[in-house]
């Protein structure tokens, strides 16, 4: 057995490396877990892996700073650009989305907030739509918009460009939550990504998940199994404290995320509720890795060189839809 980040990639279970997990989970135990993490470790109706915690990213400001600009937590896009602008000083920048400009960590959210994503439910191209060009073209804007804090010492996954005042927003992970509560404890809260506007998509956040997966080349496959079903399914109290006590998780489970000391209250519980209410897995189990790079050279050219939306998302439409024939046969 192994784990793997967001669970086996569609490679990995088309050329038989998995093991089929789906007898490990009943009904019930299934609908436990996060709903983003089971849909991504599926195909065909078969289970590929078992989640282990829970991993996002959130959008985190400093409540004193939105109140002395006079700004609400942004809702949509719209407002989210507007607010940056507003909290944009001479010594701090209103948002922070990686020295990228959010090249790495937006392509997500910006499909999702345009009420769109990757692929559609029967797995064509998801986002060759006048909302995805909308939404795209707003990440160049705000790129464009001085407001954005660009050249940090250190990158989205770190809070020091949160805590050492650099940025009034961030857009960055649960597991910067400790650090930035030590800094501001009663200064911050906690947002999805906004929605684009006020009639078109809703509010996300990428959810991902370190998955445990038994090799099909073991020798033992009924032993690993055993073992997988064992820690991840029966030993809820194993699954808690690995949650809770080796850095910043939210449990797998939705009854174990409940009974989480650690996420009862203030932002972590705002976090909590966001996976159930606003996850999306970071990607589809049938997106591959080219079409990943398709889509990442096309936002680096939209975000950061002005290219037209419409024209690279036709160019990542040709590639996705090449690579789902050759997946899907």
């Amino acid at each position: 057995m192994f784990e793997y980040v967001n669970g086996p990639t569609i490679d990995m279970i088309k050329g038989g490396q998995v093991v089929d997990l789906t007898d490990l989970l009943d009904d019930t135990a299934k609908a436990d877990f996060t709903p983003s993490l089971i849909k991504r470790v599926t195909y065909q109706d078969k289970l590929y892996a078992i989640p282990q915690v829970t991993d996002m990213q959130l959008l985190v400001y400093r409540k004193s700073l939105l109140a002395a600009a006079g700004v609400q937590p942004p809702q949509t896009v719209d407002e989210l650009l507007a607010a940056a602008q507003k909290l944009t000083t001479d010594k701090v920048k209103g948002l922070f989305v990686g020295n990228d400009g959010g090249v790495g960590i937006l392509g997500g959210p910006a499909l999702w907030s345009a009420g769109l994503d990757y692929l559609t439910e029967d797995n064509q191209f998801g986002f060759d739509d006048p909302a995805a060009v909308e939404s795209l073209r707003k990440l160049r804007e705000l790129f464009t918009s001085k407001s954005l804090l660009l050249g940090a010492p250190t990158d989205w996954s770190d809070p020091s460009a949160f805590t050492q005042g650099l940025t009034a927003m961030q857009f960055t992970g649960l597991w910067t939550i400790p650090a930035i509560q030590k800094a501001f404890p009663d200064d911050f809260g906690v947002l999805p990504w906004p929605k684009l506007n006020a009639t078109t998509g809703a509010p996300s956040v990428p959810v991902g998940a370190f998955s445990s997966i038994v090799n099909a080349k073991s020798k033992n496959i009924d032993a690993a199994k055993k073992f997988v079903k064992w820690l991840w399914v029966d030993q809820t109290g194993k699954q808690l404290d690995w949650a809770q006590s080796y850095g910043f998780h939210i449990p797998a489970r939705k009854s174990l995320a409940a009974k989480a000391d650690k996420l009862k209250s203030g932002p972590a519980a705002d976090a909590v509720k966001f996976v159930n209410e606003n996850g999306h897995a970071q990607t589809p189990i049938l997106w591959s890795p080219k079409s990943s790079t398709a889509y990442s050279d096309a936002l680096n050219r939209i975000i950061r060189s002005g290219s037209d939306p419409a024209t690279e998302i036709k160019s990542v439409k040709a590639v996705v839809e090449a690579e789902l024939k050759r997946i899907t046969g």
